[in-house]
């Protein structure tokens, strides 16, 4: 177990010190120096959660639809747009790291 542990604090300190953690950082700290762009942020992203985790499969095109369109606008603010453009690149890389373990560990 201590070798991976040993593991999991690099792999924890190569996560810091990529190029997607650090840029996601740089904006979260752009966004918490406005609290009421952060409250909306926050607000779009628990829509967002909402969304995908809640709606049924026949409805989910529409309501992406029509949801798109509310944010259109504020996504286009560029404080917006490079904070979850950040945070969409930091995830993607902890999903692909949390798939490349899972895969490899083969469980039935």
């Amino acid at each position: 177990m201590e070798r991976i542990s040993k593991a999991t604090e690099d792999l924890i300190k190569a996560i810091h010190e990529s190029v997607s953690y650090k840029n996601y950082e740089v904006q979260k700290e752009k966004v918490r120096r406005m609290p009421e762009l952060k409250r909306k942020i926050d607000d779009f992203r628990q829509q967002s959660f909402l969304l995908q985790n809640n709606v049924d499969a026949d409805q989910l095109f529409d309501q992406v639809d029509v949801f798109g369109r509310e944010y259109e606008e504020f996504r286009e603010i560029p404080l917006v747009n490079d904070f979850l453009e950040a945070e969409l690149d930091l995830i993607r890389t902890l999903q692909e790291i949390n798939l490349r373990i899972t895969e490899s560990v083969n469980l039935e």
